[in-house]
């Protein structure tokens, strides 16, 4: 590992930023895709971009204290922004990038926000679209010019003719923006983080700087990265997670941060890069997963034969705590040059749980995977696997700055989550009695999750929230995530909720992975119109069925899924069923499908549905179908002894 940042004299971004500029002004930051071309950016030009945007954000009356609300993918003007606003003294808050009007509307609304960077056409529509509910918003600064001309609307300034403002208080006072940064302190609130909100609108988390840059040294020291490698910047910047890799960290260790072109060229991107640490989501690794095993199915059966060999010595040496090099050299190596994955030294997973079986298949590749845990009022993650001690139940063993308990356990030593790091939040902002709410003993946060340490490893193993953990009427006990996470290891199932809780038996509703399903019906010459039309088919919900009855085989006989149907559409987060960070909503699936839960407990065979689905551009369609309920399993004994 590379030398880090002293982060008790650096303790803020902008002071950060600066002694790399001093120190490395030649040495590559950060790159990103723009026409199928990489153009780099030194760290020189990392903090001249950052002093034209803040200079510009004194010309717009911004002040200390102030909220800038940073709307777009992940691009160098986005961090450039957020660490721009740290330098005058300015809270950022970042929102997701394919949030809807009436979520943008709340956090603008919420937070008082009188600045908003923008990245292009489709954000100012959107801002403008919600500008009377929002009467805030002063300055709205774009980066794209594209479209923007048949805008007249006085509160629009594109990025160049705030790098004018900025230039003429630049020449008035030349050492202005480094007053700024010095009048910067670690103990300043720097970062407005939503949290995942899984029952109602997010909460911002106040996060300070100076111990946000040593909790991420923290991280550092539990998984090195060094100067000059490389990392593929592709889950959203107002998570949590990517605040730490993408923002902190590269101003602690100078790795490299690449942003790709556009969410649908990411793959391919990768590859080109061939990055030495990745950050994705559990439904990404389940994705790639579900792709890799789908091509096998358009392979020739030889090809399939040595995939199989492949995955078979390869997960038989991973049980031994080995590799087995047959199982590279005819399989693995090309793999991961295919994925992208050769140079990694380490790859995370985090924000919901990864399923075991999909933990197991990346490993048995090769891929450094590891899970990681953690909370955003605890600067995002504070455990990790290490090296070499891979545990696939587990999220791994703290970090040196965070200390973490059980509260209340049980019989089996499961109770609620309690932990600490130096990166605690001072808050949520403006809401000052749920800051203390679930606070005790100080600076201890109950997680309301629901674990155990393994008194073997001292690993820690998470089993579920603890408000979802479920019991069936005949007081059967279960984790709706755990069979969830087998579900999803499919590549032909998307999203699964299970039911049951209260109810006599375990049933599921599935979301096909649409891509895939489509797929395989078009070599098998099954015509469809839509996802509505594709999940319906009869044929479909055999392919399905052997796939839950795969997973029913692994289960204990109580936890067994008696019933399952086909969902008409995916859940999304459009819809509140899923949070940003793909973390399903139970409440809102209970409530929203309550009829059909319902009609699968009451042992109708068809259900009839008739929805209308509204679009992320507010067009909506109807849908009039009927939904097939597959009864696997007679009812439990206990159920048949109670009738």
């Amino acid at each position: 590992m590379s030398e880090l940042l002293d982060t008790t004299i650096h303790d803020t971004f902008p002071k950060a930023l600066v002694h790399n500029a001093q120190r490395w002004p030649g040495d590559i930051a950060m790159r990103e895709k723009e026409f199928g071309i990489w153009n780099a950016f030194t760290w020189s030009d990392y903090l001249n971009r950052v002093k034209d945007l803040a200079l510009g954000m004194l010309s717009l009356d911004v002040q200390r204290g102030d909220v800038v609300a940073i709307l777009g993918k992940n691009r160098p003007e986005s961090l450039w922004g957020e660490v721009a606003a740290h330098a005058v003294g300015a809270m950022s808050l970042g929102i997701y990038h394919d949030s809807m009007n009436a979520e943008v509307a709340y956090l603008l609304t919420y937070t008082g926000a009188a600045v908003v960077l923008a990245e292009d056409e489709e954000q100012v529509d959107k801002l403008l679209e919600i500008s009377e509910q929002v009467p805030t918003i002063r300055h709205i600064v774009y980066f794209d010019p594209r479209g923007m001309r048949k805008h007249k609307d006085p509160r629009l300034i594109s990025a160049e003719d705030l790098k004018a403002a900025a230039q003429k208080i630049a020449a008035a006072n030349p050492s202005r923006f480094d007053e700024e940064v010095a009048k910067g302190k670690g103990d300043d609130v720097a970062i407005l983080c939503t949290t995942s909100g899984t029952t109602s609108n997010p909460k911002l988390a106040m996060l300070q700087a100076g111990p946000f840059l040593r909790h991420s040294t923290a991280y550092l020291r539990a998984d090195p990265k060094a100067a000059g490698d490389d990392y593929v910047s592709v889950l959203p910047l107002p998570w949590i997670m990517e605040q730490i890799y993408a923002v902190a960290q590269p101003l602690i260790c100078r790795n490299i941060v690449n942003f790709v072109e556009e969410p649908e060229t990411m793959m391919a991107d990768m590859r080109e890069i061939g990055p030495n640490f990745v950050l994705l989501a559990p439904r990404m690794w389940e994705g790639i997963a579900a792709d890799v095993r789908a091509r096998m199915m358009d392979s020739t059966r030889f090809k399939q034969w040595m995939f199989n060999l492949g995955m078979k010595l390869g997960m038989a040496a991973l049980d031994r705590g080995k590799r087995s090099r047959l199982a590279d050299w005819i399989l693995f190596d090309a793999l991961k040059d295919r994925i992208g994955f050769s140079f990694l030294k380490s790859a995370a997973t985090g924000g919901a749980a990864l399923g075991p079986d999909t933990f197991r298949f990346f490993l048995a590749m090769g891929v450094p995977l590891r899970q990681i845990y953690g909370q955003t009022e605890l600067a995002g993650a504070y455990t990790v696997h290490r090296e070499g001690d891979i545990d696939f139940d587990s999220v791994g063993i703290p970090f040196d700055d965070a200390n973490l308990r059980i509260d209340n356990p049980d019989a089996n030593g499961v109770g609620e989550i309690v932990a600490t790091t130096d990166g605690m939040f001072t808050g949520y902002f403006r809401n000052p009695e749920a800051s203390t709410a679930d606070i005790v003993d100080g600076n201890w946060l109950k997680t309301g999750d629901a674990g155990y340490i393994k008194p073997a490893n001292g690993h820690l193993v998470v089993i579920d929230r603890i408000k979802d953990l479920a019991t069936t009427s005949h007081g059967v006990r279960f984790s709706p995530q755990f069979i969830e996470n087998k579900l999803k290891f499919s590549p032909f199932i998307a999203e699964a909720v299970i039911l049951g809780d209260t109810k006599p038996y375990l049933s599921a509703l599935i979301c096909i992975r649409f891509s895939i399903v489509a797929k395989w019906a078009e070599a098998k010459g099954i015509s469809f119109t839509n996802y509505t039309n594709l999940s319906a088919q009869a044929t479909v919900y055999d392919l399905l069925q052997a796939e839950v009855e795969k997973v029913n085989a692994t289960l204990p006989e109580p936890q067994r899924i008696r019933k399952f149907l086909l969902l008409y559409k995916e859940l999304d987060a459009d819809d509140g069923e899923l949070t940003r960070t793909r973390k399903v909503r139970r409440g809102v699936i209970n409530e929203k499908y309550g009829d059909i839960i319902d009609s699968m407990y009451a042992d109708r065979p068809m259900v009839p549905v008739d929805a209308v689905i509204t679009f992320q551009d507010g067009t909506t369609t109807r849908v009039k179908t009927e939904l097939k309920v597959v009864t696997l399993l007679p009812p439990p004994a206990q159920q048949l002894a109670a009738e």
